[in-house]
């Protein structure tokens, strides 16, 4: 799980939350609203709005039109069976980690792969 939290404002656009998924070597950013998780916006959500028919303006686009809102969220106790099950049934590759209302991490896919062979399943 990452613990460096990477967060962009709804009214962020397309570009922004790109070059910031770029520098901070990550493939999704949370989208926060008032210090609350409102969405996550993935790499997936990126070819989306790249993909219309204007690319200029998915690039312009607010991240609030391509989110995913109120997004699937874990428990940190959840074992990585769980997390990887979670995530296999909704068809993504990146998992908030809450407990309570505080976002304490993301997990993606690659980070489970890593555990692959591991007693936690």
């Amino acid at each position: 799980m990452s613990t460096d939290v990477v967060a962009v404002a709804p009214s962020a656009t397309v570009m922004q939350a790109a070059a910031l998924m770029f520098r901070a070597k990550v493939g999704s950013v949370l989208v926060v609203d008032d210090e609350v998780l409102v969405g996550i916006f993935t790499e997936r959500d990126i070819v989306r709005a790249l993909s219309g028919v204007s690319a200029d303006a998915g690039r312009a686009s607010p991240v609030r039109v391509l989110m995913t809102p109120d997004p699937t969220t874990i428990d940190p106790d959840a074992s990585v069976g769980r997390a990887l099950d979670v995530m296999l049934a909704g068809g993504f590759r990146h998992l908030v980690v809450m407990q309570g209302p505080d976002v304490l991490g993301v997990v993606s896919m690659r980070d489970l792969a890593g555990t692959i062979g591991s007693t936690d399943r």
